[in-house]
């Protein structure tokens, strides 16, 4: 790993600890040149099917985007970036243990939809507009009418710290 500063590759760890409930490892390294200290990040390779479209095309797995639409579904709700981080551990975790070499968009977002749900269901209910293509307040209703017939109803506001 080289120095982000100088570009040195010498460098020691002088801190390491598991963050992310254990799926990612924080190490503080300063380098052996200038001696400015930076951080890496360590993490498993992604065990995460490819994505079927529905156009029938197929796409790597894309964390950055799960996690942007996610962002933009919790835009000005009480959760925070961590819990947004740790939802998208959660589906990830989910869809790799399918053990599946594919999984449809319609399944990605199904997951999301369920943990949003338990974390904000206004979030869950932005996102659904647009994976679901929401086209009128009927569509709203019907939306809420399901999470309200789930067991615990419709899941907790804005507890997502």
């Amino acid at each position: 790993m080289r120095c982000p500063f100088c570009n040195e590759a010498s460098n020691k760890v002088v801190d390491s600890r598991e963050t992310r409930e254990g799926l990612e490892i924080r190490r503080r390294r300063e380098c052996d040149e200038c001696g400015r200290r930076f951080t890496t990040r360590e993490r498993l390779e992604s065990t995460v099917p490819k994505v079927i479209k529905h156009d029938e095309r197929r796409e790597e797995w894309d964390r950055a985007k799960l996690e942007h639409s996610v962002q933009k579904a919790c835009t000005k709700r009480p959760v925070s970036e961590n819990a947004i981080q740790r939802l998208v551990d959660r589906v990830e975790r989910q869809l790799s243990e399918l053990g599946e070499a594919e999984v449809g968009t319609d399944r990605v977002g199904d997951a999301v939809l369920r943990e949003l749900s338990e974390l904000d269901v206004m979030a869950a209910a932005r996102f659904a507009s647009v994976f679901r293509e929401f086209a009128t307040a009927e569509d709203y209703d019907a939306f809420f009418a399901t999470l309200n017939a789930q067991p615990g109803g419709r899941g907790r506001r804005g507890s997502g710290g």
